[in-house]
């Protein structure tokens, strides 16, 4: 089972990431974490106080599989073994591994630290065996047409507004470009979906949860913990909504080493 979970920044996409991941593993799937978004902040979800050095800081490593004389670069270098490099295990056996940020000059630049990103997530969408969950930015850049093919979810996590709703929107558009086809949404932060509800519908998203505004969640932040380990309504509806993704995609992914 692999989940691409996006959305706009601050609607709650990496707690959501974070406490599915620590769900499933709690349910026995060998669960792998990947923080693609830039803010890095996954970590912190799942509980993880020692944070893996993000695979972009590796420039040795970088610059030694996907460099080339002359400024080129190699669009498939060797990253088969970069999970068990450049990871961690945290709280539940969860393994994660933090992509890190690229250093450009501009936007969509490609350069080998790119071309690496976007090997690594290529081969754990396509290759990895463990469940994976993706906290991804609030585009898609890092799915190409060929990865996109192997998520089998795509959820975008909504909050009242209509910059929230707008950003969903976009992420389908691009998502569709590229072969995505199953998508679903989170809404977050209310007790009445009513609105968003509205709009989700009419763009033909399913909404598999709407996670309440819930001050556990404030609580867990403020004390350095994971939500998961705080619990509350919030923490509640996740596992709702983990239980959902396991009805509808099966049990494919657990247990893969057993």
């Amino acid at each position: 089972m692999k989940i691409a979970i996006s959305g706009k920044g601050g609607v709650g996409k990496t707690t959501l990431a974070g406490t599915l991941a620590r769900l499933f593993a709690r349910d026995g799937y060998n669960v792998l974490a990947i923080d693609a978004d830039p803010s890095m902040n996954l970590g912190s979800a799942l509980g993880i106080r020692a944070l893996p050095k993000p695979v972009t800081e590796h420039k040795d490593l970088v610059q030694e599989r996907a460099g080339m004389p002359m400024g080129m670069f190699k669009m498939n270098p060797k990253v088969d073994d970069v999970v068990s490099m450049c990871g961690c295990t945290g709280p539940d056996n969860v393994k994660l591994v933090v992509m890190g940020t690229v250093d450009s000059g501009g936007s969509g630049c490609m350069c080998p630290a790119n071309a690496f990103v976007k090997a690594l997530i290529r081969h754990v969408i396509t290759r990895e065996k463990d469940l994976v969950i993706m906290d991804m930015e609030a585009g898609i850049e890092h799915l190409g047409r060929g990865t996109a093919r192997g998520v089998d979810a795509m959820i975008a996590v909504v909050e009242p507004g209509m910059r929230s709703i707008e950003t969903v929107e976009r992420i389908k558009q691009l998502g569709e470009q590229i072969g995505i086809s199953r998508y679903f949404a989170v809404i977050n932060k209310t007790d009445d979906p009513g609105p968003v509800k509205e709009k989700l519908d009419q763009m033909g998203i399913p909404i598999i949860g709407t996670i309440p505004f819930d001050k556990k969640l404030i609580e867990a932040d403020l004390a350095g913990l994971a939500p998961v380990d705080v619990g509350g309504p919030a923490v509640e509806e996740i596992k709702k909504i983990k239980d959902k993704l396991e009805n509808m995609f099966g049990e494919a992914a657990k247990r893969q080493e057993q």
